[in-house]
């Protein structure tokens, strides 16, 4: 476990619209997180798909967090400004990296099975080479083969508790680098956790089947693995997850304290007592240290 003044967590959107009540769940939780263990709290954009950022967007998160009294301890990074390092990363990587000349029909007529996410498991055609008359289309990194050491990835989440995952039969060799030319979020997030020194990740459960991926892929860098936490994910009246593909509506930062307590609610806090913001933060970190706090 971090010791306090050691743990650096981090809070990293996408700035593909404004911060709504399901990304204020993650950013609630995760600076409560930071502040209990005496620690530093950093926020990240990330930006990596540019087809999906709507200007000003990034400013606009930061902004809302500012009325929400959460301030990044340090420079925001910003994903786009740093395909350099995730070219460094790739170099790194060498023969693991491999580039695949299959399309996604290809791969769907082929799949030897379905991750948790309803995406096809790429059956490796490409690991020995590209086919005559096929170009590169993605770069895949290669896993171990199923029953190999290192195949099953295990990990304790800090809020489900022990996971694993045998990465061959449930993920398959993942994308690093995708047929636009844009890193993919597996690769980046990995390169700027360990870049930022980040020693917890407190984030979505709909990122938890990523989570041996990205560890795997830290050892395969020499990086260090932080600690999980993945929180339950606020979802509409359908039961889909809230988010900006779903029409999540912009918080109303006239009332800052009704959304952060409505956030706090849902993560099993009770800040119903505060009638300011500052009695809000009190019941908050007091809640959250008794459930997750560092170990008297």
């Amino acid at each position: 476990m971090s010791m306090a003044g050691d743990y650096v967590g981090r809070f990293a959107p996408s700035p593909s619209g404004p911060l709504h009540a399901g990304s204020l769940v993650a950013a609630l939780a995760s600076f409560l997180d930071a502040r209990v263990h005496g620690g530093r709290w950093l926020l990240r954009i990330e930006d990596i798909d540019e087809t999906r950022t709507v200007p000003g967007a990034a400013e606009d998160i930061a902004n809302a967090l500012a009325a929400l009294d959460m301030h990044s301890d340090g420079p925001v990074l910003v994903q786009s400004q740093r395909k350099h390092r995730y070219q460094a990363a790739r170099d790194k990587l060498g023969a693991l990296a491999y580039p695949c000349g299959c399309s996604r029909k290809e791969i769907a007529d082929s799949r030897v099975g379905t991750a948790s996410d309803g995406a096809a498991i790429y059956p490796g055609t490409c690991r020995g080479g590209l086919a005559p008359g096929k170009t590169a289309r993605t770069l895949r990194l290669r896993v171990p083969d199923a029953g190999a050491e290192g195949e099953l990835v295990r990990f304790d989440d800090r809020w489900l508790g022990p996971q694993s995952q045998h990465l061959a039969a449930e993920a398959g060799d993942f994308v690093l680098q995708r047929a636009d030319g844009f890193w993919a979020y597996q690769l980046a997030v990995v390169v700027d956790d360990a870049e930022q020194g980040v020693t917890d990740i407190v984030r979505g459960a709909d990122l938890l089947d990523s989570t041996a991926r990205q560890i795997y892929l830290q050892r395969q860098l020499g990086y260090p693995t932080p600690r999980y936490l993945h929180l339950p994910l606020l979802t509409n009246a359908t039961g889909e997850k809230f988010s900006k593909q779903n029409g999540a509506q912009a918080l109303d930062l006239a009332r800052p304290l009704d959304e952060l307590q409505r956030a706090a609610g849902f993560l099993g806090l009770d800040t119903r007592a505060a009638q300011d913001r500052q009695a809000f933060w009190t019941l908050a970190l007091a809640g959250w240290d008794t459930r997750f706090g560092p170990r008297r």
